[in-house]
């Protein structure tokens, strides 16, 4: 019975540890998650009046309503291929994060074929992934971190818009998970580019539509005219939509490892004190078994 005390006295010892550095986490979690969502919401304002803006100035055109621009359709004799941009996470212990938006992944690649694909990586988890799969990455981006940051999106969309104009992609769609509230992270794989016509009622991640009704009679006078600011604004789009995905996929993993490591510390709290009712039993059980043997032991010698 000692031992077996002991034993149940180590595993109590070692849960408590597990314990403590799941309530950290969980804590750290917490508060990147809380810098990260004021980072996203800000960023996310940016984006939608951008988006608002181009709304404006597409409107403004006349009747028409045509917009020619590089990257609102593919270049002449532009290649079948298509790229994709998938975004993990580098460090696990996030529940079914890296799980749900892998899988999105590989449905979107089986639906689109391996061979119409060059796939692009950012993430540890993805790497592990595709390499377990036998699935071909063409490039990981390992200098993003878990803070992104607006100049590296920004050479990353701009390479892809180089690509795009150049005619090597027909399309480049990016897989992330996007953050809709606490309680809703859903993976979700947008097309980056083409950009949807800003006549249109779609948008981006992270955009509203222009609002209908007397915005859309107001009449403005533009400098320069309204075909050069569109010019300038459809590459900041495509930037301002890349780094809202990088941002809401870093909400949804803090959040993700928020829950999961909540989960686990409660989760080694119940079995610590189950371990403490197992240890209890074991010690009354041994002195009970100790009291017997005195008990015998007097008896025997009267």
């Amino acid at each position: 019975m000692a031992g077996k005390g002991r034993e149940i006295k180590g595993r109590i010892k070692a849960v408590g540890n597990i314990q403590r550095i799941t309530k950290t986490m969980q804590m750290i979690a917490t508060a990147r998650f809380q810098a990260m969502q004021k980072r996203a919401t800000s960023a996310q304002a940016y984006t939608r009046k951008i988006a608002e803006i181009v709304g404006e100035l597409s409107s403004s055109l006349g009747s028409e309503g045509s917009v020619a621009h590089p990257l609102l359709s593919p270049a002449e004799g532009a290649s079948e291929k298509s790229l994709l941009l998938v975004i993990t996470s580098s460090r696990g212990l996030c529940g079914a994060y890296n799980a749900n938006m892998l899988r999105r992944s590989t449905q979107f690649i089986r639906e689109r074929g391996i061979e119409n694909l060059d796939i692009e990586a950012v993430g540890k988890k993805a790497v592990g992934f595709f390499k377990f799969t036998g699935v071909p990455l063409a490039r990981f981006h390992s200098h993003f971190g878990e803070t992104p940051k607006y100049e590296d999106v920004d050479a990353l969309a701009e390479r892809y818009m180089d690509a795009f104009t150049a005619g090597e992609y027909k399309s480049v769609h990016v897989a992330y998970t996007a953050f809709e509230s606490m309680s809703r992270q859903t993976p979700r794989i947008i097309r980056l580019l083409p950009l949807e016509s800003p006549t249109g009622d779609e948008g981006q991640p992270g955009t509203a539509a222009t609002s209908g009704g007397s915005s859309r009679n107001i009449e403005y006078d533009f400098s320069p005219d309204p075909e050069q600011l569109l010019a300038d604004l459809l590459p900041i789009t495509v930037k301002t939509t890349l780094f809202q995905c990088f941002n809401e996929a870093v909400v949804s993993e803090q959040l993700a490892r928020m829950v999961a490591m909540k989960a686990a510390t409660d989760a080694a709290g119940k079995m610590k004190k189950s371990l403490q009712r197992s240890f209890n039993r074991a010690r009354q059980n041994a002195i009970t078994t100790e009291l017997t043997e005195i008990i015998g032991g007097t008896a025997a010698l009267e």
